[in-house]
């Protein structure tokens, strides 16, 4: 059944289009992914659909009675309101009295990391805001769920409840989120826009990747083609011909056709250049830290240098004291006993979880100025405005106020601030927060290339995959545990830790992930120039361990075919080999990838 039809819209922002006669539906059940660049016109749309703004032109319907739950960027609330009453579905919007929804609230604000749910409101930071925002979202009895970047402040183990009680959600769900994984588990449909128009694919994000670059080569095709049938029809032109016959009139109208037809537009890649300053032998050195606040320790005698070529990621729940830790690195936070000692050449770039608010006021290409007119490259020097560009920051948008920005535009602004300033050591916390999926995907890309050491706060599990070779997690108690590998590799060693103590298999890792992380192999996109401490040691144990499987498998099918008639002893040897079977599957698939990466390293 369709619930919602949007006919026809288009939508300005100041100057810019957002969308361009374009058209949507919903239908029950559906779950559906909006992705493409920050300041397309995702939240935008979100709002129409919502029934919060009226598009300039077309037509939005809905089935009658359609009950809508909506979660904004920004969520508001009424003033006085605590924790739990704020977390409470509105009255207007449930036929009973909102207490009745208490026990609910109670379960998901703890599952959210509240611990004191009679707390005012307005005391909370804006990621726990969004967080009962979130909670009184999912308690709003509904047809439609619509969300706004959901999974924007929330760790890895809350992303991961919020993607279990979405999967199991029953009715339709209309969301927009940069977290690869979430969406490739969630969402059976991905929505993108993509200059002014919507492309609607009927698959994971996964297969998106897929089809999307498939919809591009066949486009570039067409427009070849395009490119050389009106070639000809210019030679022929030029050899004079005349318009006296009705054939020769429609030749040339079919030239003029061909000649006005538009170009298929492609992306524009941004270009993440950075200068880069020397790093001397003294890095950063941390020693001994100890912090507590109040009787909760957040440090209990921590110390690590960090390493020229150094990937680390910081994972741990909300409050852990992750933001913590960098404060004290940069010395906006004091520990309470060791040392922070940074090197002398050691240059850091800072991006903070919040950044430093922007005036509105000032133009976009004076803000860049500040940190500099220019930086010195490998490519040679390149100026504010040229580096802007690169940046998707078009000249007309370069001399307007920043207010003309969304948020996810102000965050790679503020990127881009500290990128013109040539760190040789970056401190990113949160960056995957507002940021859409291509620029993270480009800003991956250049931490590949990154010559100095990259430490980095992220919840979202792809990134942390993607980028770090090694994992720092908060335990609890002041303990900062070191893993070696990404977050997939932390998880499966972490799993492991804990089983062993209770005797239980280790738990696999996530479908979804390998799946993605498999695609990205398979297309390229992995760049890392040297294996990983655990790439390494499977490389060199993985054979063995493929053939140690498919000797077992051997011999199990021995078994079997003496065991024909003991049919609960042939039941438990086939088991037995549906198991090792789907683990000789995935070390090949392990293999196949580390094949590929020891080709290309050794090409390099």
């Amino acid at each position: 059944m369709n619930l919602i039809t949007a006919e026809h819209l288009t939508h300005s922002y100041t100057e810019k289009i957002l969308f361009d006669d374009v058209s949507f539906n919903l239908n029950d059940t559906e779950k559906v992914g909006i992705i493409g660049i920050n300041g397309t016109g995702k939240s935008t749309l979100l709002k129409i659909l919502a029934g919060k703004e009226p598009p300039d032109k077309g037509t939005v319907t809905t089935g009658r009675n359609l009950r809508i739950a909506y979660l904004p960027q920004t969520p508001s609330f009424q003033k006085g309101q605590t924790v739990l009453s704020a977390s409470l579905p509105p009255e207007s919007e449930v036929a009973i009295s909102p207490d009745v929804y208490e026990a609910d609230a109670k379960a998901y604000l703890t599952k959210l990391g509240f611990t004191d749910l009679s707390q005012p409101v307005n005391e909370l930071s804006g990621g726990q805001k969004k967080r009962a925002a979130l909670v009184r979202t999912l308690l709003t009895p509904c047809d439609v769920l619509i969300l706004d970047e959901p999974t924007n402040h929330l760790d890895s183990e809350m992303s991961e409840w919020l993607e279990n009680f979405l999967k199991n959600w029953r009715s339709a769900l209309i969301m927009i989120t940069h977290d690869r994984y979430f969406l490739d588990s969630v969402a059976g449909r991905i929505v993108e826009i993509d200059k002014g128009k919507l492309y609607s694919y009927s698959c994971s994000y996964l297969e998106y990747l897929k089809r999307k670059a498939e919809r591009e080569e066949i486009a570039q095709a067409a427009e070849r083609k395009r490119q050389s049938v009106l070639r000809k029809e210019i030679a022929w032109i030029q050899r004079g011909a005349r318009a006296r016959s009705t054939k020769q009139k429609a030749h040339i109208a079919r030239y003029e056709k061909l000649r006005d037809m538009d170009a298929p537009k492609t992306d524009q890649a941004i270009e993440i250049t950075a200068g880069f300053s020397r790093l001397g032998n003294t890095t950063i050195e941390l020693e001994h830290l100890c912090k507590s606040f109040g009787k909760k320790a957040i440090l209990s005698d921590f110390s690590y240098t960090f390493l020229h070529t150094d990937r680390v990621g910081i994972i741990g729940p909300n409050g852990c004291g992750k933001s913590t830790l960098f404060k004290m690195i940069v010395g906006k936070e004091q520990p309470d006993s060791g040392t922070v000692t940074i090197g002398q050449t050691v240059k850091l770039g800072y991006f903070a979880q919040e950044s430093d608010p922007i005036d509105s006021s000032v133009r976009v290409i004076d803000y860049i100025k500040e940190a500099g007119s220019a930086i010195h490259t490998s490519e040679g020097s390149i100026s504010a405005s040229a580096l802007l560009e690169r940046f998707l920051f078009p000249p007309d948008l370069q001399y307007s106020p920043v207010e003309r920005l969304s948020g996810g535009e102000r965050r790679r602004l503020s990127l881009l601030y500290i990128l013109m300033k040539a760190p040789n050591i970056l401190l990113l916390d949160e960056p995957t927060n507002d940021l859409d999926i291509t620029t993270l995907t480009l800003l991956e890309d250049y931490l590949d290339s990154f010559d100095g050491i990259v430490v980095t706060i992220s919840h979202d599990r792809y990134f942390l995959d993607r980028i770090c070779r090694r994992i720092f997690a908060f335990e609890g108690n002041g303990t900062l545990a070191q893993y070696e590998g990404g977050y997939t590799d932390y998880k499966t060693a972490s799993a492991s830790k804990i089983n062993q103590s209770n005797n239980k298999p280790p738990t696999p890792v996530k479908t979804q992930e390998k799946a993605i992380n498999r695609h990205n192999w398979k297309e390229g996109q992995e760049k890392k120039l040297k294996m990983s401490y655990k790439e390494q040691k499977d490389f060199e144990t993985i054979e063995s361990d493929i053939s140690l499987l498919e000797e077992q498998i051997e011999c199990l099918e021995q078994e079997i075919l003496q065991a024909a008639h003991d049919f609960v002893h042939l039941n438990k040897l086939t088991c037995k080999k549906e198991e090792l079977q789907s683990l000789l599957d995935e070390k090949m698939e392990r293999w196949m990838y580390l094949e590929e990466l020891n080709e290309k390293i050794q090409n390099n």
